[in-house]
C-alpha cells in the first residue's frame, strides 16, 4: 500500500538535490552568539548572585575567572573562527 502511495506522489513534490549541495557554516558563530550569548549572561548573572549573597568569595572569584574566560569565546570576533581554523590546521584537515 505505501508502494502505491508513494507512486501517486508527484514528482515536484520529491525532494530534489540542490546544486549548490555544500554545507554553509558562513552564519554558524553569529547564530551561536545569538543563542547562546545572552543565555550565558543570565546564568552567569544567577549563579554570581548566589555566591554573593551565601558569602562564598572565594568560589565567585573563581566563577567570575571562568566566566571572563567563556565570555572571551562568546563576545571576541572571530575567536570561535580562528581556533576552528587552528584546530582543523592541527589535525591535518584542510580548511580554506
Amino acid at each position: 500500500m505505501l508502494h502505491h502511495i508513494m507512486a501517486s506522489i508527484p514528482h515536484e513534490v520529491w525532494a530534489e538535490p540542490q546544486k549548490n549541495d555544500e554545507l554553509n557554516t558562513g552564519n554558524l558563530a553569529d547564530w551561536l552568539r545569538n543563542i547562546f550569548g545572552p543565555l550565558f549572561l543570565v546564568i552567569v548573572s544567577i549563579v554570581a548572585i548566589f555566591f554573593l549573597f551565601t558569602r562564598e568569595i572565594t568560589r565567585f572569584v573563581q566563577f567570575i575567572v571562568l566566566a571572563i574566560g567563556i565570555g572571551v569565546v562568546f563576545y571576541v570576533p572571530n575567536i570561535i573562527e580562528t581556533t576552528a581554523r587552528a584546530i582543523a590546521k592541527a589535525l591535518g584537515v584542510d580548511a580554506t
